[in-house]
Formats: C-alpha cells, structure tokens, sequence
C-alpha cells in the first residue's frame, strides 16, 4: 500500500511505536513503584501489630498448657510493656481479644467491638499453636481464614482479594496472622491507574501531533524538489529548487541538484546550437551541389563547363566530409570511445605532424620553427598528432605574410608540455571564452573562405581532455597567441 510506502507515514509510524513503548514502560514502572510502596506500608503496621500479640502469646505459660490469653492482663499485673505511673502512656495498638472457644464456653459474638483503633482500619488476627489449633481469633476475622503454611523464615505476607495479610511464625512454632481489608487502597491503586494511562494517553496524541507537523516542516523541502523536478521533466530547464539556506542536508542536496540542472541546461542548449551550427555548416555545401548540377542539366554545356562544375560539387563534397569527420571524432570523444592509449614520444608526434604542415606554412609565407626536446607520454599517437596539427594550422592560417610559429616540446617533473606561439592577429578577449566551444570562429568571414568550420580547437580539447590534460591560451591582440597543451608525463628519457 502506498500508506506504508510514504517516508512521512513510515516516521510516525516508528515515532509513534517508540512514543508508545516509553510511556508504558513509565507508566507500569510508577504504577508498580506505587503498588510496593502501599503494600510495604501496609505490611510495616501489620508487621507492629504482630510483635504485640506475640507478646501475648508469650505471657501463656508453659507449651501444653490451655490456651488462657486475654485480651487485656488483669489491672492488678500491669504488663511489663506499660510505661510508669509517672509517664504519660505510649500509644499502642489494642486489639480486642478473646478466649480461645471452649466447650463451656458461650459462643463468641461476631459482632463483638474491638478498640476504636483496630475497627477505624478493619485489622483482624489469628494465632494458631504449633498443632495447627487455634489461640486466639479477633471478632474481625473472617471464618474463612487458613492457616498459612510454614515456609523458609519466620515471616511471610500475601494477598487474599483485597485482604492483605501478614504472617509470623514464632521459635515455639505458633503462627500469628494479622490482616486487614486493603480495598481503599487498592481503589485508590486503580484510580491512579486510569490517571497514568489518561495522562499517557494524552501525552501520546500531543507527541504524535508534534511529530507530523516536525515530519512535515522537515519534508517540505522535498515536496518543492519534486515540484521542481516535474516542471523540469516538463521542458522547463530554466528552473530551479529554492533553497532556505537553513544550513540542513536537504539544502545541500537542493545546491546539488541545481549544479546538475545548470549543467543539465547548459548540455542542452550546447547540443541545440550544435545541431543548428552543423546544419548551418552543411547547408553550403549542400547548396552549392544542388546549385551546381542544376546548372549544368539545365542545357547542353562544354566539356569544360562540365568539368568546373564537377570540380565545385567535388570542393563541396571534400568540405561536407571534413565536417562529417569531424563530427564523428567529437561524438566518439563524447561517448568516451577513445582509442587504446601506450607510451608515446610527444616530440617524434610533433615532428611528424610538423613535417606533414611545412608545405602549407611555405604557402601561408609564415616560418615553422621547433624546438623539441625528448618527452613521453601515455596517450594515442594519432589522436595527439591531430592535436598538434590543429594547433600549427590555426596558427598558419591566423598569422600574417612573414610572421612565425614557434613549436616546443618540454617534459616536466610530471607533465610533457606542448607550446605553439604564433605572431599573427591575436584573440580578442571577449573571444577568449569561446575559441573551444564548437562551430566558433572569431574570424568568421576569413575563416569561411579558408573552407574551416570552426571545429579544429573542440576537438584539440576533447582530445586533451579525454588524455587527462589541460590547454590554456594566452593572447595579445595584434602581437600573436600561444596555446600550452600538459599531458600526464610517462617514463622519463635520458637527454
């Protein structure tokens, strides 16, 4: 069920669950803390009330002779326990005693009083000889009362109902109970009972309302990311998740997610452009075939007419393969299907690359200089000749009639570094930022005539950033560039 499956609910659930455990584990613990606490205050009078009819017990006689205890001592023998004339009398609780039933006896009154202290908490006793033989019963006592049996000690309690009963056996093995009805106390023991379970009962709807609005305000920020992650999933990458700035993990998740969005957006709007600059680039070719074999099928032409306008479809279709070429090198790049990479000496690409461009450097009028000292690297030979290559042509075709470039290779402690300084036009600094981004041309009229498109400095990029290095540029408007490619160096190599 998707009640169970909700965060919210699940935290309510267990906060409600550990709310309950700890209010009822509270709530027993006082209840039986106040449970002992009654009965150990009952026990403890009962527990007097017994020495004082031990005593009794004691003042019989020799064991065998008939029971003849009273109640009270005759007024002539004070018992010892009576405090002097000259005192003032101790309170001691007087029980109302009498003879052990006899067979000239009348039959005791039931209804017999006993002293105002014993009938104000209804406190009964019967003491029974070592023979099981009763000795002495209060008017209070139940009929139904069993002698208790003897157990490990000399003292014993238990619980009859609501009668809680006292127990004393004596080194002469007569046995003394003493009890009393508890039923105000245990009522009492209830009451208290309904309060702790309505006070827990309201502490617990209180803390399950603070825990949903504290599940609440803590989830909030959840709700907005997913409200924003569906105007997003809409189409909308301009959004983006507000942040409280409370300092929680949720608002740096939040921060997270809106990097992700940014770049999310930025990837989109790079392929959009990307789609209308490649179409844009493939347009002219594309026109200049269509334009072309219309030409030469509109009429009958000569054999040289036919021949130029083979030769402009062939430029066209040279420059579509470039651009197609091209294309498929970023897109593998891309997708990170990049070649196998091995140890390779930067200098040796370096001078290939610049042996293959001496030819259009004689064109361009530009000098081509290098100065390559040995420098290994982990790469693909091909891909970083491409690299070099792309470098040198830009700064070719970028520098003026008897300008120079300057290439050199170095190997540092943990980088190969690649430099190609040219004295040509230079980089405009708000075209600084853009020079790798794809289909950018600073230049772009003479670059167009030149038949480039704008891709050689993205893929040096990927390239260099697929090796695991780093490009930087340096440019002087009117004074030249300098591009400085660093690689991961490989083994060093004796000079």
């Amino acid at each position: 069920m998707r009640f169970f499956q909700s965060i919210r609910w699940r935290l309510q659930l267990w906060h409600g669950v550990m709310l309950a455990l700890v209010l009822t584990g509270f709530g027993v613990t006082a209840w039986r803390l106040d449970r002992a606490t009654l009965f150990q205050r009952a026990d403890q009078d009962l527990e007097r009330r017994v020495a004082v009819i031990a005593g009794a017990i004691r003042g019989d006689g020799a064991p065998g002779r008939p029971p003849q205890a009273q109640a009270r001592p005759p007024q002539d023998r004070p018992p010892q326990d009576r405090p002097p004339r000259d005192r003032p009398p101790q309170d001691r609780p007087d029980f109302g005693t009498r003879q052990a039933p006899r067979p000239d006896a009348p039959e005791p009154d039931p209804d017999a009083s006993v002293s105002d202290t014993a009938a104000e908490i209804a406190v009964y006793y019967v003491a029974w000889d070592a023979d099981g033989r009763e000795l002495l019963r209060s008017a209070l006592a139940p009929g139904d009362v069993p002698r208790p049996e003897r157990v490990a000690g000399q003292r014993a309690t238990r619980l009859r109902g609501a009668l809680r009963e006292y127990i004393h056996f004596t080194p002469r093995g007569e046995c003394i109970l003493v009890g009393r009805d508890i039923s105000t106390e245990l009522a009492g023991l209830r009451r208290f009972a309904v309060l702790l379970a309505g006070a827990g009962s309201a502490v617990f709807a209180i803390g399950l309302a603070v825990g949903w609005w504290i599940s609440t305000r803590a989830l909030r920020p959840i709700a907005g990311i997913s409200a924003t992650a569906a105007r997003i999933s809409t189409g909308d990458l301009t959004q983006r998740i507000p942040i409280a700035d409370s300092g929680s993990e949720l608002d740096d998740l939040a921060r997270v997610l809106n990097d992700t969005f940014a770049r999310l957006q930025a990837s989109f709007d790079r392929q959009a452009q990307f789609t209308a600059d490649a179409s844009h680039e493939l347009r002219t070719p594309v026109t200049v075939v269509l334009t072309q074999t219309q030409n030469a099928l509109a009429r009958e032409r000569s054999a040289a007419d036919y021949r130029d306008s083979l030769a402009s479809c062939q430029r066209a279709a040279q420059r579509m393969r470039r651009l197609t070429e091209s294309l498929l090198t970023l897109a593998r790049l891309d997708s990170g299907n990049t070649a196998d990479r091995s140890l390779c000496e930067l200098d040796r690409v370096a001078a290939d690359a610049i042996d293959l461009l001496r030819p259009l450097a004689q064109q361009q009028d530009v000098t081509l200089s290098a100065d390559l000292l040995p420098a290994r690297c982990e790469g693909h030979a091909e891909q970083l000749g491409q690299v070099v290559a792309n470098l040198v042509s830009n700064a070719l075709y970028y520098n003026r009639p008897g300008g120079t470039v300057q290439v050199s290779v170095s190997s540092g402690p943990d980088a190969a570094v690649l430099s190609v300084h040219d004295t040509g036009l230079g980089i405009a600094p708000d075209d600084l930022p853009h020079i790798f981004e794809r289909f950018y041309r600073a230049d772009i009229a003479r670059s167009s005539a030149a038949g480039r498109t704008g891709l050689g400095l993205a893929i040096t990029k990927s390239i260099v950033d697929a090796h695991g290095g780093s490009i930087k540029v340096v440019s002087t408007p009117g004074k030249g560039s300098t591009f400085t490619v660093r690689l991961p160096a490989g083994p060093s190599v004796p000079a």
